[in-house]
């Protein structure tokens, strides 16, 4: 289909541009971005006065909850979410039920995707067999079927010795191996440990869960030379230490989920269920060096970490509800709110959720490499366009997602978020437009 974007501000923080311009999009690509040609016959035309035509977005954290937890979410559901968000790729991790082990449940998630044609899905497997940390899957034949890395997700490996055979064999192949770091035994509580969690009286999850497993994971990589990318992280002190660990030119990435950029333990109130999320949220010194390490280069990507949850899993005690929050149709708001809040160009706002994401991924993105998450001519048509003014109230009425739980709700936080998304083109077509 041959579309035409017209009258919009094309924003692409990976090449610099910024200007005025219209975009013909033909066969899924890029056909011009500045004068279009007269005779350009366009079968449908998304006027974008006053609004920003940018890459669209890549979310390195979105659980989908398929196959089994279709209660809390469904392929379908949660990929029309991604596409109301102007997202147009996204990595889910392995923990699904059963975990991303098998090449077999790739290729199944995969072909289910491509037939909704929302938004691409790049899988990670699992690193270990059942994600239970004691055998290797089969990278080579994981890779195969399209995935782009290997994760554990929330579970930990306890053995040290499985995670350095891991890490030199995905080494020996150019794999990334996925790990959010958390010790296994210090991580198990429900908080972050300080004097919010004392005086609720929750179990507490310590700084220190996070910072021995980071020093675990980049001696291993020092030995091994394994790339690993560090996913959420929820600390100063671990900022800190993936900052030196950069400047030791140790090949790590990082990314932070909004939930920690922009929220801290206070905001657990009374036992709030929806303030229930792993990473456990930290106190606003944590949240404001990650504020400014994903600012300064130190963290990479910024993640929407979607974990729809069901409403008999939230409306529990804290303490037993399950973690998780909706962020898809968030990511997009909450970047543009804290780029605000930093005093950040446009462009470097979006880049968090554009260019630097696709530079996580690397070459596992195939023949996508080289024009995902950027604005180019003859490059893939991933668009995303949204009105930057716009201020809108985030209600379980006005998400997609089957998951209603979000921190950021306006019943509760009392916070409106700028950025509303008109349209988003996935490989050319249209994947969303507002009414």
């Amino acid at each position: 289909m041959k579309i035409l974007i017209r009258n919009g501000r094309v924003v692409d923080p990976a090449s610099g541009r910024d200007e005025r311009a219209d975009v013909a999009v033909a066969s899924g690509r890029i056909l011009t971005i500045g004068q279009v040609s007269a005779d350009f016959d366009a079968q449908r035309v998304i006027d974008a006065t006053g609004c920003i035509v940018a890459p669209g977005l890549v979310d390195l954290a979105a659980r989908l909850r398929e196959p089994g937890h279709e209660h809390e979410g469904m392929l379908e559901s949660e990929l029309a979410a991604a596409a109301a968000g102007g997202v147009t790729s996204l990595v889910c991790p392995p923990d699904t039920d059963p975990a991303l082990d098998e090449p077999g449940l790739v290729d199944m998630l995969k072909f289910r995707a491509r037939k909704l044609s929302r938004c691409r899905l790049f899988p990670l497997g699992a690193l270990t067999r059942g994600l239970k940390g004691e055998v290797l899957t089969e990278m080579a034949e994981l890779t195969e079927s399209g995935c782009v890395g290997f994760s554990q997700a929330e579970v930990p490996i306890m053995d040290t010795l499985v995670m350095q055979r891991a890490l030199m064999y995905a080494a020996t192949y150019g794999y990334t191996v996925w790990l959010r770091p958390q010790d296994g035994y210090l991580g198990k509580g429900v908080a972050a440990s300080g004097p919010v969690a004392t005086r609720l009286g929750l179990s507490g999850v310590p700084v220190a869960a996070e910072t021995i497993a980071l020093h675990t994971i980049f001696e291993l990589v020092r030995s091994t030379g394994a790339r690993v990318h560090l996913c959420r992280l929820s600390s100063a002190a671990g900022v800190e230490l993936v900052r030196q660990a950069k400047a030791q030119g140790l090949p790590v990435t990082a990314d932070v989920s909004i939930n920690s950029l922009h929220l801290t333990d206070v905001d657990i109130g009374y036992f709030n269920s929806a303030m229930r999320l792993n990473p456990p949220l930290r106190r606003q010194a944590d949240r404001d060096a990650l504020r400014r390490g994903l600012a300064d280069g130190t963290i990479d990507a910024l993640v929407s970490d979607h974990t729809p949850v069901d409403a008999d899993a939230k409306t529990l005690p804290f303490g037993e509800a399950e973690p998780g929050a909706t962020g898809l149709e968030l990511l997009l708001s909450l970047t543009l709110k804290w780029g605000q809040e930093q005093g950040l160009s446009l462009a470097d706002s979006l880049a968090r959720i554009t260019a630097k994401p696709v530079q996580v991924l690397g070459e596992s993105l195939g023949s996508l490499a080289q024009t995902a998450g950027q604005l180019v001519e003859g490059g893939v048509a991933d668009l995303c366009v949204f009105d930057p003014e716009a201020i809108w109230q985030v209600t379980p009425g006005a998400l997609r997602s089957q998951g209603k739980h979000t921190p950021f709700d306006f019943a509760t936080s009392g916070t409106a978020l700028p950025g509303r998304v008109k349209a988003t083109l996935v490989a050319g077509t249209v994947a969303y437009q507002a009414d």
